[in-house]
């Protein structure tokens, strides 16, 4: 199966791009290669722009003590286990703290870095870190594998409770939804969504085998869904049968 997200709600669709970015982050500083940890240092400046946003840092705290608030109501209920409702407590409040008492924004201590804020104002022009532009980061490139990540490391830990923060709320949120089987009829899915409940994220599962790619849209009110397979123009085309798929909407 082939899981598909779609943001409903503009803050999840920055929270979803920056869990996408630490993702990649966390796989090439894994590598030793001096190209991987380019791309690890791209990767990471693009974190810090999307971090970059005013409202970020508030809209997490307030969403984690939504989150919180949400959770101590259930106490008491005997159909759930206390032990992991105060494990989950206690990693949101956690995570709170953390990024609390975090000073400015995200990564502002990167900011204060003269040699990576060279780089990044070269990075994202075409060759524009070759050597005669930026020797400094030559030679760094030349130095060991294990010294590059531990200089990486220590850059990416600027920036570990809002990884941290973000991790975490994607989970809850994704744990929010049940899966259910749907049908597209002729290749298309529309379902209105039901009034006094707000849905931040809508997950669609697809068998790989199908071969199909779904094209979706939605706001408060409705979802829809197309789904697309490649023709042999080499163009997305709706698919004329009925397909079934998994649904999950989030809240």
């Amino acid at each position: 199966m082939i899981l598909y997200e779609y943001p409903l709600h503009e803050r999840i669709r920055t929270y979803l791009r920056l869990e996408h970015l630490f993702l990649r982050l966390q796989q090439l500083v894994t590598r030793v290669d001096a190209l991987d940890h380019h791309f690890a240092l791209v990767t990471l400046f693009e974190i810090m722009d999307v971090a970059a946003r005013a409202d970020l840092k508030t809209d997490l705290l307030k969403d984690l003590d939504k989150q919180k608030h949400l959770l101590e109501a259930y106490r008491g209920n005997p159909a759930i286990a206390e032990s992991v409702l105060d494990k989950v407590i206690a990693d949101i409040e956690l995570c709170y703290a953390a990024l609390n008492n975090q000073q400015g924004k995200s990564g502002q201590p990167l900011t204060e870095n003269d040699w990576l804020m060279s780089i990044r104002s070269r990075i994202s022009i075409p060759g524009g870190t070759c050597e005669f532009d930026l020797p400094s980061y030559y030679a760094w490139q030349h130095k060991s594998g294990a010294i590059r990540q531990a200089d990486l490391l220590q850059w990416i830990g600027t920036l570990t409770a809002l990884s941290n923060a973000v991790q975490l709320l994607l989970k809850l949120l994704r744990d929010s939804g049940t899966p259910q089987k749907v049908m597209a009829n002729g290749g298309q899915f529309q379902q209105n969504l039901p009034q006094g409940r707000t849905f931040l994220l809508l997950r669609l599962a697809l068998d790989a085998t199908q071969d199909l790619t779904p094209e979706i849209s939605g706001n408060r009110l409705m979802v829809s869904v197309r789904l697309m397979q490649l023709g042999d123009d080499q163009r997305p085309h709706l698919v004329n049968e009925d397909v079934s798929f998994e649904l999950a909407l989030c809240s």
